[in-house]
């Protein structure tokens, strides 16, 4: 603002347009002055609002009140975690899987803190838990990619937002790790009806009679799931025996295809 003003002063009077301008930018200087004062006279607090000697003992012996106030920002709580703290030492306890926080208070006093240590590849992006137990539920009875349907059926997404597709289950699963379903398994004596129809050289509904007259033992983990067959029953002598009668059976052998036979004769209107 002042050297505004020496400009101002020391300008030719008869160079009008020099003067004009500097004129204008005294003015200006002058109007941002008064702006800064006003907001310093805002910010200066009133001698009521500073607290004496006892109201500030009173609120070191109830911190929690101080940390809550309405006018306790981000700021002023860093300020007082750095006036009350000297300072914090970390260590890791594998045995328990555990940080252990040790806090030296500016006072001499010194507190222990325990938390959960993150597991490898862990991370705030995760599935919810509802999700997790639905996956776990389903693992050992059903395919990743069969999990992936009932889990975008329920509405459920992954730690990313993503919907569920059965490289992405498989890799929830590994992480976890979560087994996979028993007939996704190649050392598993479980089988799919696909597989357990291919084995018996029958067709998949012929599984599922089967399963429906209580003559092969299957299972699901839930309505409308795939079914769970163990191997070792397709050689049961009364399921071999069905699937050798049913072969015997008209309904069970092919049908001949039925030819129809084009007629020869000339319809009206074909010699014209």
């Amino acid at each position: 603002m002042r050297l505004a003003q020496r400009r101002y002063e020391a300008v030719d009077p008869d160079n009008r347009l020099v003067a004009a301008e500097l004129e204008a930018r005294w003015n200006a200087a002058l109007t941002q002055l008064r702006a800064c004062e006003q907001r310093v006279s805002e910010r200066e607090p009133s001698s009521a609002s500073v607290p004496d000697r006892e109201a500030l003992l009173r609120l070191a012996g109830d911190l929690r009140t101080a940390w809550d106030a309405s006018g306790a920002d981000a700021a002023l709580k860093q300020r007082l975690v750095r006036t009350l703290i000297e300072e914090v030492v970390v260590d890791i306890d594998d045995a328990r899987r555990e940080l252990v926080l040790i806090i030296h208070w500016r006072g001499g006093q010194h507190s222990e803190v325990r938390a959960r240590k993150p597991a490898t590849g862990e991370h705030r992006k995760r599935a919810s838990a509802d999700a997790d137990a639905m996956i776990r539920a389903m693992a050992g009875e059903q395919s990743d990619a069969a999990m992936a349907v009932r889990l975008n059926q329920a509405g459920h997404r992954t730690g990313h937002g993503l919907a569920w597709t059965h490289r992405r289950v498989a890799a929830y699963r590994r992480t976890a790790r979560i087994p996979a379903y028993a007939s996704g398994r190649q050392d598993s004596g479980w089988l799919t009806m696909r597989d357990a129809a291919a084995a018996l050289g029958v067709p998949n509904q012929a599984i599922r009679k089967l399963i429906q007259c209580g003559l092969l033992p299957a299972k699901q983990v839930m309505p409308d799931a795939p079914w769970q067959i163990r191997a070792e029953d397709l050689r049961a002598t009364h399921v071999l025996e069905a699937v050798h009668k049913r072969r015997r059976s008209p309904r069970g052998a092919s049908k001949p295809r039925r030819r129809v036979k084009r007629s020869t004769t000339p319809r009206r209107g074909d010699a014209q």
